[in-house]
């Protein structure tokens, strides 16, 4: 065989945007979450863009090798970058199961290796003064004031995340054996669950419920400029602002939504509760991920 020959035997032509992107399609299909949709459709966005930029082989290992090294020298994290190689990969497996990549070259991307953590990432978690200090920042005059602070106590409260906050329905709200309750969580993975309801928090709930005249659908609702509510729900960027803003307002540096809930499951601990308890009340999948956090506690 020439030399010629075998090299037309060992190379393809480099994978078109349109293969790629529908090998996108493919992979965003198979998240049932919207938030892991959002981060890899973001992360496969903007490897196509680097690996289109200039001309390429194939879609191979050297090459998921050589943008890992320039996701590096952007200084990102390395659960960024790994949650990068991760989409990449699941792109590659969509790629070789649509027939545009070999399955070699599937395997050789599956085994580029991911970056080493340097330590645990600590997280935030606040006191229960400083809990209560956040509740307290969001003004309690006004109708926006009102929603933020209850969706400040579901966080703290009940350790929601801000996806479970904004999906919430006002007929989730129930009463069962003389204690709240939100009924029919559905959490990361689709995961359903029962979360109990402080009454301190169904007592902010029910201020912003009063005032509004929210009667049925989703519980909170945009507000407008002028203090009237708009018929549509909030989303994930109004629960972010408004942590922001009332941690602005209490003095709190660097607090994000999650943090919030790593307070309340931190918080449950400080009061007895049992891992199993707090990973049911979080909606993990594996115990480990709650085990997570009391290794965090313990290094504080």
């Amino acid at each position: 065989m020439s030399s010629k020959t075998q090299q037309n035997s060992t190379t393809r032509p480099a994978n078109t945007i349109p293969e790629l992107e529908q090998s996108k399609a493919a992979v965003l299909s198979t998240l049932a979450s919207e938030h892991s949709r959002r981060s890899y459709k973001h992360a496969i966005d903007r490897f196509i863009l680097w690996y289109c930029s200039e001309p390429r082989l194939t879609f191979n290992r050297s090459v998921v090798v050589t943008y890992r090294s320039c996701l590096e020298h952007l200084s990102l994290s390395a659960a960024t970058i790994n949650l990068h190689l991760s989409a990449i990969r699941r792109l590659a497996d969509e790629s070789a199961e649509s027939g545009w990549l070999s399955p070699e070259l599937a395997i050789g991307i599956r085994r580029v290796k991911g970056v080493k953590r340097l330590g645990r990432k600590v997280g935030n978690w606040l006191s229960g003064n400083q809990a209560q200090d956040l509740v307290r920042a969001a003004s309690k005059n006004n109708l926006q004031g009102r929603r933020d602070t209850a969706i400040l106590g579901l966080l703290l409260g009940c350790g929601l995340r801000r996806s479970e906050v904004v999906g919430l329905n006002l007929d989730q709200l129930q009463m069962r054996e003389g204690r709240w309750i939100i009924a029919n969580l559905v959490g990361k993975g689709g995961r359903i669950r029962t979360v109990p309801l402080p009454a301190w928090c169904k007592e902010l709930v029910d201020t912003w419920l009063r005032h509004s005249g929210v009667s049925d659908g989703r519980i909170f609702r945009r507000v407008l400029k002028g203090g009237r509510i708009k018929g549509t729900a909030v989303t994930d960027n109004v629960v972010w602002y408004a942590v922001k803003r009332c941690a602005r307002d209490a003095g709190i540096n660097k607090l994000a939504p999650h943090d919030l809930r790593r307070t309340c499951a931190r918080l449950c601990h400080g009061y007895g509760g049992e891992l199993e308890q707090i990973q049911f009340l979080l909606g993990h999948a594996s115990v480990q991920t709650t085990e997570r956090y009391y290794v965090q506690w313990d290094v504080m």
